[in-house]
């Protein structure tokens, strides 16, 4: 259960029981704020870059596939990008937040795991550009296939640095293996 109390130095004090979240001031939530901001903006500029490669097919060249009965409905797609979008920033956000000052294992399983983020989120905007811009479904194989395992990888990080971040991160694996299985079936049927 949360506790707060004054700290005449540096104002309010929440300690919470999260590790490694002990103590959150008032003055050290600001830097934290904006790197949460940053990430959810480098997330969606590449989303953005995604969608310039998306927008040209996905009207013309990608409706008049073949497509498995079980492909959701294109209203679909921004909603759920937008909410995994999301959570996977707040995921490395989280992962960012914990301690440097730990063992040089785990600042360094950190660091890796941040660079893994960067990777996984360069593979998830090239794949719009294969699959879409393009407009190769076989093309897109290989870099969602390479996405996954990222994905997986990282996942399994996760799993070991911080349960909430790894919770954040399960729907947007399941999400690309459901994508990888219509990537293939478009291919396969077309």
């Amino acid at each position: 259960m949360p506790s707060s109390t004054l700290d005449d130095d540096l104002g309010w004090r929440l300690s919470l029981a999260d590790p490694p979240y002990a103590v959150v001031t008032t003055r050290s939530r600001i830097k934290p704020a904006l790197v949460l901001v940053a990430f959810l903006a480098a997330a969606f500029a590449a989303a953005a870059l995604g969608g310039l490669a998306t927008a040209s097919s996905v009207k013309s060249w990608y409706p008049s596939l073949a497509k498995p009965v079980w492909t959701p409905p294109p209203s679909l797609f921004g909603p759920a990008w937008t909410l995994l979008y999301t959570a996977m920033s707040v995921a490395a956000w989280r992962v960012w937040r914990l301690p440097s000052d730990s063992a040089p294992e785990h600042a360094s399983a950190r660091a890796c795991t941040l660079r893994l983020w960067w990777g996984q989120l360069a593979l998830n905007a090239a794949w719009s550009w294969a699959f879409f811009y393009f407009r190769n479904p076989a093309a897109g194989l290989p870099v969602i296939g390479a996405l996954l395992v990222l994905l997986a990888l990282l996942q399994i990080r996760l799993l070991r640095l911080d349960r909430v971040a790894a919770a954040l991160w399960a729907p947007y694996l399941l999400w690309v293996c459901f994508a990888a299985a219509l990537n293939f079936e478009i291919w396969r049927l077309n």
